[in-house]
């Protein structure tokens, strides 16, 4: 397993929800954390009296493309290095294929597609020099197959895997290791208003948190492309 000594995460979405507990997890653990989003004072106040020497804040808008580079650039002018990217910020959709809205489909495509695109896209550099640079994508099990009318948000998460496995070929031999991570029902504010499940039945932010910090620890030949994670039986997953 891999150190968390020294070793640089960068984290988006992370004021709340499975980029808030893993941010938590992350911290305890030891890592240094950049964290982003477009809510600054949610994120400072989240981390108050957290290890100022380990700890970056900077904006991340995933539709506005100069925030990602700006973020990368400041990360690494302050720690020096990125070992890691989480790309956990989102958006949820209950759009179907009877009612498309093209502004529904541009605002998450460009949260859940284009943003995490771009981050990888500007981290990639310095991901290859650390060696053994680790993205865990946080994607979905709609990703993986389709239990409802939520369209948009259901090509999404599929886009996503896609993107999850394009990083991993394109930078396997600098090191670089690719997760999909794909839960089912997690209670978040995302699904606040589901009747499908209970929210006590749904997987909690914290379990998966735990996951995210295996899969930045396992060493470069220990990879896991894809991690399907449900909180309750589906035959063929």
């Amino acid at each position: 397993m891999l150190s968390p000594r020294g070793r640089v995460i960068l984290i988006s979405g992370a004021n709340r929800g499975i980029g808030r507990a893993a941010a938590e997890a992350l911290h305890r653990a030891g890592y240094h954390l950049s964290l982003g989003g477009r809510d600054l004072t949610s994120l400072k106040t989240m981390t108050a009296g957290w290890d100022a020497e380990r700890l970056h804040i900077a904006r991340y808008d995933a539709a506005d493309w100069s925030s990602h580079r700006a973020w990368i650039d400041a990360a690494v002018g302050r720690f020096g290095r990125i070992d890691g990217l989480v790309n956990n910020a989102g958006m949820h959709s209950s759009m179907t294929l009877r009612a498309p809205d093209e502004a529904v489909l541009d605002a998450i495509w460009a949260a859940n597609c284009k943003g995490p695109l771009n981050l990888i896209h500007c981290a990639l550099p310095h991901l290859e020099a650390s060696g053994s640079g680790r993205i865990v994508n946080v994607a979905s099990l709609s990703g993986k197959r389709v239990r409802n009318d939520h369209l948009a948000y259901n090509m999404t998460k599929h886009a996503m895997i896609a993107l999850n496995h394009a990083a991993r070929r394109i930078a396997w031999g600098k090191g670089v290791r690719a997760t999909a991570l794909c839960p089912s029902f997690v209670r978040t504010d995302m699904t606040a208003s589901s009747t499908a499940l209970a929210p006590e039945a749904m997987t909690q932010p914290a379990d998966l948190a735990e996951l995210v910090v295996t899969l930045l620890a396992l060493p470069n030949n220990a990879t896991v492309a894809e991690l399907l994670v449900n909180c309750r039986l589906e035959d063929t997953l």
